[in-house]
This record gives C-alpha cells, sequence and structure tokens, in this order.
C-alpha cells in the first residue's frame, strides 16, 4: 500500500463558476479582445523605434499569428490530458502579466534588441530588429491566450450533439471581442491615454477575469496575490508614455491616432518628430531666417511658376502640411500669396498653431492627401467654402507626406501624380520632398541597384514633360520640380526680381546643384508600388554610414572602447 496522499485531479465539474456558460463566453470574448489591443499596441511600441510601414505590421501580425497557431496545439494537448481549468486561469494570470510588463520594459528591450544588431548585421536590419523584438515581447504572451479556446471547448461542451452550436458560439465571441478590441484602442484609448496604459488596461481586464474565477472557486492560488502586487508595480512604474526615455526636457511628447509625436525646442528653434530615433519632420527659426533644410530648396517652386509674372497672388497647396514650415516660409518671403494644406493629423495641425506659428490665415484640412485630390475634382469643396481655388487649380503643389521611412503607397504612383498634375495649371510646379535618397557611397564594383528615389523620379517623369532634381546638402533630402518645359527659364527670369539677399544667395545654391532628370522604366502603380522593399534599401544604407564610425572603434577596441567614445 502507497504511503503517498493521492491527489484528486480537478475537472472543471469541480469548478461550480465554469457551469455558468456566460462566463466562459466572457473568456473567450475577453481574449479575443485583449490579442487584439496587443496586436494594434504592438505595432504603435514599434512605430516610433521602426516606422508603421507594412513591412512591420506584417512581422506583427505574422509572429502573433505563430503565437496564436502554437498556442492553439499546446492548449488542446494539455486540455486533453488534464482538464484542470485552474491550469487555463493560471495561464491567462501569466498573460496579464506579461503584457503588464511591456510599457515597463518593451522600450529597453526594442533599443537593446536594435543596439546589438546595428552592429551584427547591414541589410535587412529592419525586418530582423522588428522581427527578434516581436518575438521576445510579444509571442509568449499571446501563445498563452492561444490556449484559451481549445480549452473553453472542453469545459462548455455537454455532449457531441451540441458541439456545432458551441464551437460557433465561442468563435462569435473570440471574433466580437477582436473586433471591440480593434477599435477601442485605435479610437479611445490610445489616443485618450497613450500605448502604455492602454497595455496596463487590457491586461488588467485579463488579471481580473482570472482572479474572478479564483475567487469564486475558492481556491487560494499563491500565483493570485503574487500577480496584484506585480500589476501593481507596473502600473507604478509603467503609466509613462515616454518612448524617447533618455531625452530631457521635451516640450511635448503625445500619441494620436496617427503618429508619436515629439516637440523639442530650443533659443534657436521649435523642432517636431515622429521617429524616436532619427528623421526631423517639421522646424520653425524663432530667428525667422532660412531653416538650412529642404523647406529652403523647396522655396525655387515659385519661382519656376513664375510668381512675379502674374498680376495676382501665388496659389499653393501642400499635401502633407506637418507644421506648415514650409508655409510659413512662403508667406513669410513672398508676402501675399494663397496657401492652403492637407495634413491627415488633427493633432499635428493643433502642434502647428501652437508651437510653429502657423499662420492663421493657412487653412488646414484633416484629410488624405490623394483624397482630397479626388473631393476637389468631384466639386466636394467650392470656392466660397474653406478650400478650394476658384478653378481647383494651383500654382505650386508641393508634396511632403513621405515621412521618416514611411511612404504611403498610394501617394507614389501614376495616378496620383496624374490627378496631382490635373490640379496644376498649365504653368504649375510640384515640388515632392524625397528624404530617402540614401548614400552616394555605394560600392563602385557592385551594379547600381534601383532605389526608391529612381522609382518616384521615373514614375513622375512619366507624367511631367520636365523634371528637375536637387539634392539638399547635408542631408539625405531630395527636391524634385515637376512641371511643362522652361522650369529654369522661369526661375532664373523671376529670380532676377528677388531682393532679399539671403534668400538670393539660397536659391543661387540650389540652381548650381539643379540637375535635368532622364526618365528611366522604374515605373509604379496602383496595382504595383513595392515601396517598402525599396524603402528598406536605403534604411540599410543609411544605417551603415550612420554607425560605420562607431563599428571601426568597435572592431579596433571592442566594447569598452566603444563605450568611452559614447
Amino acid at each position: 500500500m502507497s504511503s503517498k496522499k493521492e491527489v484528486k485531479a480537478v475537472t472543471a465539474a469541480d469548478r461550480p463558476i465554469l457551469k455558468n456558460k456566460m462566463y466562459l463566453y466572457l473568456t473567450e470574448f475577453f481574449s479575443g479582445m485583449s490579442v487584439m489591443a496587443v496586436e494594434l499596441g504592438a505595432s504603435r511600441l514599434l512605430a516610433p523605434y521602426f516606422s508603421s510601414s507594412q513591412i512591420v505590421w506584417t512581422i506583427i501580425i505574422g509572429t502573433i499569428m505563430i503565437a496564436m497557431a502554437l498556442g492553439n496545439i499546446y492548449g488542446g494537448r494539455k486540455v486533453d490530458k488534464n482538464p484542470n481549468p485552474d491550469r487555463l486561469y493560471g495561464r491567462i494570470i501569466f498573460a496579464a502579466i506579461w503584457i503588464a510588463l511591456i510599457p515597463v520594459v518593451g522600450k529597453y528591450i526594442i533599443l537593446g534588441i536594435s543596439g546589438l544588431l546595428v552592429f551584427t548585421i547591414s541589410t535587412n536590419f529592419l525586418v530582423i530588429a522588428a522581427f527578434a523584438a516581436c518575438m521576445i515581447i510579444f509571442v509568449f504572451p499571446l501563445f498563452l491566450l492561444g490556449t484559451v479556446t481549445p480549452s473553453l471547448c472542453k469545459y462548455t461542451m455537454d455532449s457531441l450533439d451540441d458541439s456545432g452550436k458551441v464551437v460557433g458560439m465561442l468563435n462569435a465571441s473570440n471574433t466580437i471581442g477582436s473586433i471591440i478590441g480593434t477599435f477601442v484602442p485605435t479610437f479611445i484609448s490610445i489616443p485618450a491615454v497613450g500605448t502604455s496604459i492602454t497595455f496596463l488596461i487590457f491586461a488588467g481586464i485579463l488579471l481580473v477575469l482570472a482572479i474572478v474565477y479564483f475567487a469564486c472557486s475558492k481556491v487560494f492560488v499563491k500565483k493570485v496575490p503574487i500577480a496584484m502586487v506585480l500589476f501593481i508595480l507596473c502600473c507604478i512604474f509603467g503609466h509613462s508614455g515616454s518612448f524617447a526615455f533618455w531625452q530631457k526636457h521635451l516640450t511635448v511628447e503625445d500619441e494620436s491616432i496617427y503618429n508619436y509625436l515629439q516637440v523639442k525646442e530650443d533659443d534657436r528653434r521649435v523642432v517636431l518628430s515622429t521617429n524616436v530615433l532619427f528623421g526631423v519632420q517639421s522646424v520653425y527659426q524663432k530667428e525667422k531666417g532660412l531653416t538650412g533644410m529642404y523647406y529652403d530648396y523647396a522655396m525655387a517652386a515659385p519661382y519656376m511658376a513664375g510668381i512675379y509674372e502674374k498680376d495676382r497672388p501665388l496659389e499653393v497647396l501642400i499635401l502633407g502640411m506637418g507644421t506648415g514650415t514650409y508655409a510659413t516660409q512662403c508667406k513669410r518671403y513672398f508676402g501675399e500669396m494663397y496657401v492652403e494644406g492637407v495634413e491627415i493629423d488633427q493633432k499635428i495641425t493643433d502642434l502647428a498653431h501652437e508651437y510653429f506659428d502657423l499662420p492663421e490665415d493657412v487653412p488646414v484640412a484633416t484629410y488624405d492627401g490623394r483624397a482630397f485630390l479626388n473631393a476637389l475634382s468631384s466639386d466636394h469643396w467650392k470656392k466660397d467654402g474653406d478650400f478650394g481655388t476658384a478653378d481647383g487649380k494651383y500654382d505650386v503643389i508641393m508634396v511632403d507626406a513621405y515621412q521618416d521611412i514611411t511612404i504611403p503607397f498610394q501617394m507614389s504612383t501614376v495616378e496620383f501624380f496624374t490627378l496631382v498634375k490635373e490640379h496644376l495649371r498649365e504653368d504649375g510646379v510640384m515640388v515632392v520632398n524625397m528624404n530617402m535618397r540614401g548614400s552616394d557611397s555605394a560600392d563602385d564594383s557592385t551594379e547600381h541597384k534601383a532605389r526608391i528615389t529612381d522609382y518616384l523620379e521615373d514614375t513622375i517623369a512619366s507624367v511631367f514633360t520636365e523634371v528637375i532634381t536637387v539634392d539638399v546638402s547635408m542631408n539625405t533630402n531630395r527636391e524634385l520640380f515637376a512641371g511643362q518645359s522652361g522650369m529654369m527659364d522661369h526661375f532664373r527670369k523671376n529670380l532676377e526680381k528677388e531682393e532679399d539677399e539671403e534668400l538670393l544667395s539660397m536659391m543661387h545654391t540650389v540652381e548650381a546643384d539643379c540637375k535635368l532628370y532622364t526618365a528611366g522604366d522604374h515605373i509604379m502603380t496602383d496595382d504595383k508600388a513595392p515601396v517598402e522593399l525599396l524603402g528598406m534599401q536605403v534604411i540599410d544604407e543609411m544605417i551603415r554610414d550612420e554607425v560605420a564610425y562607431y563599428k571601426k572603434i568597435y572592431d579596433e577596441k571592442g566594447l569598452g572602447g566603444l563605450l568611452d567614445s559614447l
């Protein structure tokens, strides 16, 4: 006779709360809701470091689906071997605490992975770093949540006679929860309280769900009070939404539906960034001078459009208004001019008025740039409204919607640039800011690979008669001017009438670096525009150039020498 005490296996029948089918469906509902909330939170956590491109979204969705699939398999096998429901709700507790820890340690993990990989890989950095971050941060809790559905099938099904109905109800509960978990973070929690607190909210929901189970089952489990303490600590240390935690004295750090927003201010200027690690979207010069950036180069467009040849003010449209630096500079240097902008992010427009001195007489439509042009084509806006010109056409259209490393494909195709041309007057000029021209230090021994700039330039050249490019000095930006033949003739003729010496000097710099573009055959259409993959090539080049100096120190002196140099 064995001296060991036999332990009775716990089943769903021993837990009265599981006889309440509604509670089981609620478990499925909140599980589905939390999965989608974490997925959307993942995109917002990664975006300030890796962008919000389709590549990053693909990585997020792919890793989450891997986690859920493995969780389904594991959960099904485990519940068949041991139908103890305590194990399921124990896994939910672990998932909840892991999700609560994401706002506490997630950004440090991302930067640690980026710092490690940037010195060890030279290609596909964005893909590898984002994939590694997703695997480490998000796979485990979603793997645990993936075990919920097969376990609940076991506990909910009374007999095979109602198996179809039960599985259908569970799937419906999961789907409805997923729908709500998609909309709530995007439109409510992230804009209102930020990504960090959004993670904490949904972690709290899962934790409450498990606590209710154990409380109703009158089972004391040590992990419950431990989890409660850990969750409280996560709320204390993880509520800060700072992505750039190493930076001090930021004027604004916020999130909108579309962007991470960071405003920095010093004695000379105010700067907006939508990416933690690199990129400046807008600059406001407090001393009212030129910015030294691409906005100065883009001011060649009014000369090409014949600003001093017309008996009326020039009419300018800016697609991708940002905080209005280009509009402010044009009004400042050219005086009377009608300028209107399109900016999809209302929070950026609010920042423009509060910190960047955007003129009050510059109307800004909260709209997608291409959708705005389509609306003009359909007479959605009339002249007597706030937007649009008398004929729906402009003398200058600036396209400045390529943000950081994210290029909206719908604003990079033949169809889009054709639409822009339709809204330009006969002698009008389109100026495009291309912010990823990449390095010119490619290995001469290798065959030239078409870059994103080649594709954009060829696409634009297939629509416009003449295309002129100029590279911005000491920067990765390239300005492209497109219109009818003779743009440089108009430029020189109108420049002769310019009296501002500072601007005149800048325009002579632009003129000296202008190049007439010869079209190639790399055309992007609405059906095929591989902007993400093309952009990734430039990212690799930019990273190689940025870390080359530090990589040399690391190779020669090791980690200690690198830390000393920093």
